[in-house]
């Protein structure tokens, strides 16, 4: 990857020019579903299993949304709910993901971090290529990571400035911080695998 964190945000910003409103409102339908969802924890092991049927699903419809934003192609808030289409695969890939890491980071904290990046992009390669199976998309996001789980690392932690000011709002600026973070692994996932992105101009943000 030859694009540096500072252009695959910049990217993300001029992604998201005239998409914050709908960005953030999508965010918030999101929180509220989730929310709702861990309501059912009070109904003893009823809950909890709707809340793991569920999160493969609105995971990958977040991915959907986003990626959306990103590749300008003017997605509706109902998109995050996209994932319900594949709803098996979606599930499978979180369960075996969740797996995957739990199982490493018996070993160490650091072989689960470093799970948790080998896995980060199978629901982007789903949602790009919705009739493979979970482990295929959990297989090529691996190969796809060799050699780039450091620089993922990096381009998250590189928000922490951000978060620390949104923390200041009592909570309320991750509502716009976390559409930025998500758009710009959004572009980060195309940069990768080659997708043609033109640069927009670099500006003062």
């Amino acid at each position: 990857m030859n694009v540096t964190y500072s252009e695959l945000r910049t990217r993300a910003r001029h992604s998201l020019q005239g998409n914050w409103g709908k960005s953030v409102l999508a965010l918030i339908v999101y929180g509220l579903v989730g929310f709702l969802i861990g309501l059912l924890d009070l109904i003893p092991v009823v809950g909890y299993i709707i809340q793991l049927l569920t999160s493969g699903a609105l995971s990958l419809g977040l991915i959907i949304f986003f990626v959306g934003i990103a590749r300008q192609e003017g997605p509706p808030i109902s998109e995050i709910f996209g994932g319900f289409s594949h709803f098996i695969k979606a599930f499978c890939v979180y369960f075996f993901m969740t797996l995957f890491t739990v199982l490493w980071s018996l070993l160490l904290i650091i072989p689960g971090i470093i799970a948790y990046l080998s896995y980060s992009q199978a629901y982007y390669i789903l949602q790009d290529n919705p009739d493979i199976g979970a482990l295929e998309a959990i297989r090529r996001s691996k190969q796809l990571m060799k050699g780039r789980k450091w620089k993922f690392f990096v381009l998250n932690l590189t928000f922490i400035g951000w978060a620390l000011l949104a923390l200041l709002t009592f909570g309320i600026g991750f509502l716009w911080l976390s559409p930025y973070i998500f758009v710009t692994q959004a572009h980060f996932y195309d940069e990768i695998t080659g997708r043609t992105t033109p640069p927009p101009h670099p500006d003062s943000f």
